[in-house]
């Protein structure tokens, strides 16, 4: 797998939820906090979007995608929301011609349709590129931009409004896919902080590909730096500089993220986890884990269970 797929996976658990909704008249929706990430996309009309912790209210118009990587509270309004419309904004599950004095919720014609949904997150362990995600991601729907996430966003419309058979396994993929291309959206528009720098360097990615395809190998910096096509010095350089850690040490620390994605999502016993990522034996894999994580894997693998 390539890093950004990697980055994905160590995080997201469950199945990712959506709904599409079509509001008119005078509305002002909130939408809590939540522990993983939240997204809108505008098909028809247009709203605005208030984070919480301040900043100016975002417009969005047709074809407009937004993500909350970290699940930052938000309102979406019909018009920009001001102190005294945040106040009195409700619960966005709440959004009826009863719950909301002024909103109609509709079913063709008028007003705003929205796609919203939420990713379920593992924050236990997020690699550094799921943390430079800034709170609001805004990718406003331009001509010729994107298109594979217009693409996306199209065939997630149409699932959503026919309910077609077999859509119960597309609409989850369909998500997924979303999620992606959102995030790819965002790198290839220059705003991807260090880590766009990282993959946009061909030693550091080379090497990277080399621990992400197979983290079980025995690396070491001499046969890492010979995949990578430069001398062992460069390589320590050039990927510490960028990645802000050693080949080795981000070795180990992917290597044990990788187990945790592992004990979460699958039945493998311990012994063939500890061979997966490049331990001898269950033992050596326990005592890294322990270290890393701060409990056993048998420990770790109960509680993540029990939340995904």
């Amino acid at each position: 797998m390539d890093v950004v797929s990697d980055a994905i996976a160590a995080v997201r658990i469950g199945r990712p939820s959506s709904n599409r909704v079509r509001v008119s008249g005078s509305w002002c929706a909130r939408f809590a906090p939540y522990d993983g990430a939240g997204f809108h996309v505008v098909l028809e009309g247009s709203c605005w979007l208030l984070a919480d912790g301040g900043g100016p209210p975002i417009s969005l118009a047709p074809g407009d995608a937004v993500l909350l990587p970290h699940g930052t509270g938000h309102v979406i309004a019909d018009s920009p929301a001001d102190a005294a419309a945040v106040a009195r904004a409700v619960p966005f599950e709440l959004l009826s011609g009863e719950a909301m004095p002024g909103a109609r919720r509709q079913e063709a014609g008028g007003g705003v349709e929205m796609l919203c949904g939420k990713y379920r997150l593992d924050r236990s362990r997020v690699h550094p590129l799921m943390l430079e995600l800034p709170q609001v991601v805004h990718l406003p729907n331009r001509v010729g931009s994107h298109p594979e996430l217009r693409a996306a966003i199209a065939l997630l419309g149409g699932e959503l409004a026919d309910q077609r058979p077999g859509a119960c396994m597309a609409v989850p993929s369909l998500l997924d896919l979303l999620l992606v291309y959102m995030i790819r959206s965002w790198m290839s528009e220059g705003a991807g902080g260090a880590w766009s720098a990282v993959l946009g360097d061909p030693v550091a990615t080379a090497a990277l590909r080399a621990l992400h395809s197979d983290p079980a190998a025995p690396w070491t910096n001499e046969r890492l730096a010979a995949e990578a096509g430069v001398s062992r010095p460069t390589l320590a350089r050039r990927f510490t500089t960028l990645v802000g850690r050693p080949p080795m040490a981000y070795l180990t620390w992917w290597r044990l993220t990788y187990a945790a994605t592992l004990l979460r999502d699958t039945p493998d016993p311990l012994a063939a986890i500890a061979r997966r990522v490049g331990y001898g034996t269950p033992y050596a894999f326990s005592h890294a884990f322990s270290r890393e994580f701060g409990t056993t894997p048998g420990r770790y693998r109960a509680t993540a269970g029990r939340v995904s």
